[in-house]
């Protein structure tokens, strides 16, 4: 075939384009306007670099795959492809080893007439010799078949209820014709591209999926800069296009890009400002094309009306279409009178003037908001909202985005002005569903339908409904991990309407992408308390939480769980620097002592607030702990609780902990170093430290940190130093035995001892510690208010001097643990005497002891009748299930 026949072919369609099908593909191809859409294969992106079709086949076809599917959404981009593709080969650019190349569009190939193959290709659109048709059939491995719309062929590829043909010159129905060439019977070798949407009939093809995906960010921003030849403009418009439109899955398709760009060109000629939502662009563009149709306003009005009808037909039917005898029942037949109307409005598939003429809407897009509008515009509806979204439940997924964007006025103008207004009772009535529904619903637990609100409320552009519906009682704490960009827009939206948030729970956040964070800017700077534990962070989104934080009001933030990495934190590090971030929790995010100088750096900021860091179960080890002792150090440092639990710490740098705690620069008040190797001699330093005058520690967490009772020498000392502040000590899980704790007792009764709570779970202790304990709080010299001596076997015997203390005027103790002391139903009469005198407890851990059913009436009564204590715990106990019902009656047990 001559392939500059093939192109004056091509280049001579008359069709034209129009704003909601799409600019003419060859028009596209001609006017050097063509942006390759973004392509996959089977393993992976092959489309990213724009990357031409032409050059996606040639390394994709071999011997063994002959047959290439390009699928694609509607829109997508797959008829400018295939005729882009066509016209490169007929350049010479790509492809060359064929010879011949046929396009032809499978829709039209639908009737039910005899062709032979020799005559399917001489009624194609070029001329064609002999001489060429004698090549095409001796060398079938040059000749390519390029069909389009393989969806909208009527046709069966089922090879089963196919007679197959090989016979080029015998006449046989299209439909086994088209059977026989894609499957090989007919010219054997052949190769074929086929576009389609996807489609059932995909299965019968074999050969190699390609999947066209439209158009990605990139691309977007090149299709902009070829639509608008002034830079800046196309850049404005592109902006403007990403910030509110390019979320949406059909921002992909370069058929929408096409509208968006003819609308922005109106808007931007008439010195308007561009649309801000979806609803907003589709109203313009269906005023566009109203206002080019020159009706007057009653007409007009009709025409939208009957479009409605139409439209509420084909949502509910899942074809989506109508033929022209249903057109009629409809009482549409004055659209059938206007075919500039219907060719602007609606997709024609057939002839006019056939009865086999079926209409359908170019786009799911605008047929639902000629739904919403015909509804809102209608005067005579005895139908309310409702009933309308009952109806069309399950059929529609932007109905209730439109008819929430079109109670904005401003949003439904340019169609006022020409249809005259809405119905005031419709939309009253929906605005009262609205309000009404979503306040119910952010009232519950329910992440997808608040983010459902959220959209809504998002379309609606309405900062006081947004006010109406997110009241006080609005659960909108709950966790909002997961979102997609559309979420993170509406969620924003709303959070900026609302002029800030107590806590935006992000927790989760696996599918967080870049774009995603960077929606989420505002809202994220609006909010006291951001939550992303346990999430999947990427450094640009990192970027972007570090920029909210510079630019709002955060005061503190959660990371835990998130394996952010050291290069990650030094990201986030560039916003600790100048923010108002009082509280960071980056608990177990993969961090090592690689991280801890860029943390240092940050805490010295003259700006940085932080004041509460948690670091545990990170690997910082002691050079780690040694960098951020030297910001400790620094004057502009406001560090006040340092976390560093089961960060592989050791005695080593124990020395240089102390000696930043007593610099007299530390602001520091609460440490815990549990579950690292501490041992004796790291202890002995921090005991020095806290006899230091300028050391502010007030909170000292020990745990499983390998001390042994000869640590109990120095910490007896320091708690009996004039200059030690501490006011909370836990050594739980430590191997004291009674002569250690002993001496603890010892400093604990020298007048002016500040500590206030102590902590010696599970710490070897014996009877006698218990006693010495009892002494203790009744000298009226102790301060202890809170006390665990859980976890040491010591029994009924052992705990009598404790039941004596408690009963004691001169008892100041508010909370005792005793859980897993042996204590059993022996104790209870001394147990409950206490209880009954004491006039400072308020909660009490007895639990996994061995209590029975025998105890429980009267420990019941005594919980009861006691105004002091507010809460004992018996779980795990031996009770049954029979004195369930009695410790029911008694809000202060839990059980």
């Amino acid at each position: 075939m001559d392939k500059e026949a093939l192109l004056d072919d091509l280049m001579s369609n008359k069709g034209t384009s129009s704003l909601l099908s799409g600019q003419l593909a060859i028009k596209v191809v001609i006017d050097n306007q063509y942006i390759p859409p973004l392509i996959t294969g089977a393993e992976e992106d092959i489309g990213t670099s724009f990357t031409s079709l032409g050059h996606v086949v040639d390394s994709v076809l071999s011997d063994q795959i002959k047959t290439i599917a390009l699928v694609g959404s509607a829109g997508s981009g797959k008829t400018t492809a295939l005729e882009k593709f066509t016209v490169d080969w007929a350049k010479g650019d790509h492809c060359q080893k064929f010879s011949h190349v046929f396009l032809y569009d499978l829709k039209d190939l639908s009737c039910d007439s005899q062709y032979s193959l020799k005559t399917l290709i001489q009624q194609n659109r070029h001329p064609f010799d002999p001489e060429s048709m004698a090549l095409v059939l001796q060398r079938p491995e040059n000749v390519m078949f390029v069909f389009d719309t393989l969806d909208l062929y009527k046709h069966p590829l089922d090879r089963s209820v196919h007679t197959l043909c090989s016979d080029p010159s015998m006449p046989i129905t299209i439909s086994t014709l088209v059977a026989s060439l894609l499957h090989g019977s007919l010219l054997k070798g052949a190769t074929f591209l086929v576009a389609t949407r996807p489609t059932d009939s995909l299965k019968f093809l074999e050969g190699f999926k390609l999947e066209l995906l439209g158009f990605s960010k990139p691309q977007r921003e090149a299709y902009f800069g070829k639509f608008f030849p002034d830079p800046h403009v196309a850049n404005i418009a592109w902006q403007n296009m990403e910030r509110t439109l390019g979320f949406y899955d059909f921002g992909s398709s370069p058929r929408f890009c096409w509208t968006v760009c003819s609308v922005y060109k109106n808007q931007l000629d008439a010195g308007e400002r561009l649309p801000e939502t979806i609803t907003e662009i589709c109203v313009n563009a269906m005023a566009q094309i109203v206002a080019s149709l020159a009706l007057d306003e009653v007409r007009a009005r009709e025409v939208v009306l009957a479009l409605g009808r139409l439209a509420a037909h084909c949502c509910i039917d899942p074809q989506s279409t109508c033929c022209k005898d249903r057109i009629a029942t409809l009482g549409l037949k004055q659209l059938l009178n206007a075919p500039v109307l219907v060719h602007s409005l609606l997709r024609v598939d057939g002839d006019m003037e056939s009865d086999q003429c079926i209409l359908s809407f170019h786009s799911q897009l605008m047929q639902e908001l000629l739904l919403a509008v015909s509804f809102l515009l209608d005067k005579t509806i005895a139908k309310d909202a409702t009933e309308l979204l009952n109806t069309h439940e399950g059929h529609v997924r932007y109905l209730h985005l439109y008819l929430a964007g079109l109670l904005n006025p401003s949003q439904r103008r340019p169609l006022e002005s020409l249809l005259g207004t809405f119905n005031d009772e419709q939309l009253t009535d929906f605005k009262c569903w609205l309000k009404t529904s979503s306040q119910k619903t952010v009232e519950s637990y329910h992440k997808e339908k608040h983010l459902t609100v959220f959209r809504l409320l998002h379309q609606s552009q309405n900062n006081v409904l947004v006010k109406e519906v997110i009241t006080p009682s609005a659960r909108i704490g709950i966790s909002y991990g997961g979102l997609g960009l559309v979420d993170c827009v509406a969620l924003n939206y709303v959070v900026k309407c609302l002029g800030g948030m107590e806590c935006l729970n992000l927790y989760l956040a696996n599918n967080l992408t870049e774009e995603g964070t960077d929606a989420l800017i505002p809202a994220m700077g609006l909010s006291q308390k951001i939550t992303l534990s346990n999430s999947s962070l990427s450094a640009a989104s990192v970027a972007h939480i570090a920029k909210a934080l510079r630019e709002g009001i955060t005061e503190e933030l959660d990371l835990s769980h998130t394996q952010l990495g050291d290069a990650n934190l030094k990201v986030l590090c560039s916003g600790l620097r100048a923010c108002k971030l009082h509280t960071l929790n980056i608990l177990a995010s993969g961090l090592t002592e690689a991280c801890c100088g860029d943390l240092s750096s940050a805490l010295t900021s003259s700006t940085s607030q932080l004041s509460v860091l948690d670091l545990m179960f990170n690997k910082l080890g002691d050079m780690g702990l040694v960098q951020l002792c030297q910001a400790l150090e620094n004057p502009f440092c406001k560090l006040q609780e340092l976390k560093l639990r089961s960060c592989q710490v050791t005695a080593q740098s124990m020395e240089a902990l102390s000696t930043a705690l007593c610099c007299g620069q530390s602001q520091l008040r609460i440490l815990d170093l549990t579950g690292n190797t501490i041992g004796d001699s790291g202890a002995a330093h921090l005991s020095q430290a806290l006899q230091h005058p300028h050391c502010n520690l007030q909170r000292l967490t020990l745990s499983a940190t390998e001390l042994t009772g000869r640590c109990c020498q120095r910490l007896a000392q320091a708690l009996r130093s004039d200059h030690c502040s501490l006011v909370e000590l836990d050594l739980s899980v430590n191997e004291l035995g009674p002569e250690g704790a002993l001496q603890l007792c010892k400093a604990l009764r020298k007048p002016g001892c500040t500590l206030e709570k102590l902590s010696l779970t599970r710490c070897e202790l014996t009877q006698v510690v218990f006693t010495e304990f009892g002494l203790l709080l009744t000298s009226g010299g102790s301060q202890l208010k809170s006390l665990s001596l859980a976890l040491n076997d010591v029994g009924d015997e052992g705990m009598k001097s404790l039941w004596k203390a408690i009963a004691d005027p001169c008892c100041l103790l508010e909370e005792l643990s005793i859980e897993m002391t042996q204590l059993t139903d022996v104790s209870a009469g001394d147990l409950c005497a206490s209880l009954r005198a004491s006039r400072s407890l308020k909660s009490l851990d007895l639990s996994n002891n061995k209590l029975s059913d025998a105890s429980i009436t009267a420990l019941v009564q005594v919980v009861q009748d006691s105004p002091f204590l507010q809460e004992v715990n018996l779980k795990y106990n031996d009770f049954s299930e029979d004195v369930f019902e009695i410790m029911d009656k008694c809000g202060k047990i839990n059980y």
